[in-house]
């Protein structure tokens, strides 16, 4: 039998073996290489501290509370009266389209009180009720909070006296996102444009959420 011919019928043979071997023994990747747009990923994923807060319907709160989940976290106060409001009710727009987005794990938003003085947790429930039942409210000690906060990559600190009523609170205003396993891996930081509020766009947030939770 001619030597060239054989040579092409292996070359074929092992040809048809690897496209079987692509497809079945290692299938090809659902990655499209997308990347998203404007989430701003940590370095490294930062696994969250240990902690114990109380959900806005008296339960314990911890860092266990944030696995099987995504979690949209925000850092405010009830009393706020621009930045928080409008981070909440632009997140509750979005809230049934992240619903809709194919993952195993649901998206959460989670609202982080630090100003204990005055958000009890009956505040709290009405609070985040106003915007969505789903939304869940946290809060707890200073001594609690700060070190969630600071590790979460944000911050936050009573910009006067708690004597007058009326107080302020400065914080940040991202949106950090913790994955299903409870750790950080980055934020959604504010858009910054004269004239308008520095609030992260929910728009962004949902053209990011499918490719982030994708990967």
């Amino acid at each position: 039998m001619n030597q060239k011919f054989i040579v092409g019928v292996v070359a074929f043979v092992a040809l048809i073996g690897g496209v079987i071997g692509a497809l079945y023994i290692a299938p090809p990747s659902t990655d499209n290489g997308e990347t998203p747009s404007y989430f701003k990923a940590y370095p490294q994923p930062r696994a969250v501290a240990p902690f114990t807060l109380l959900h806005h319907t008296g339960e314990a709160f911890t860092e266990q509370s944030l696995k099987e989940q995504w979690s949209l976290v925000f850092v405010g106060y009830t009393f706020c009266p621009d930045i928080c409001p409008t981070t909440m009710a632009e997140l509750n727009g979005i809230y049934p389209q992240l619903q809709q987005i194919e993952s195993t794990y649901p998206v959460r938003v989670v609202f982080i009180s630090i100003d204990p003085k005055r958000d009890s947790l009956d505040r709290l429930s009405e609070y985040v009720g106003y915007f969505n039942k789903e939304f869940i409210a946290v809060t707890g000690e200073h001594k609690s909070l700060f070190p969630l906060v600071r590790n979460l990559g944000m911050m936050y600190a009573v910009s006067e006296s708690t004597d007058n009523p009326n107080y302020l609170v400065d914080h940040s205003a991202s949106i950090v996102l913790i994955d299903p396993k409870g750790r950080a891996v980055g934020r959604f930081k504010p858009t910054r444009e004269p004239g308008k509020l520095s609030i992260s766009d929910p728009q962004q947030i949902l053209a990011d959420m499918p490719i982030i939770i994708a990967k």
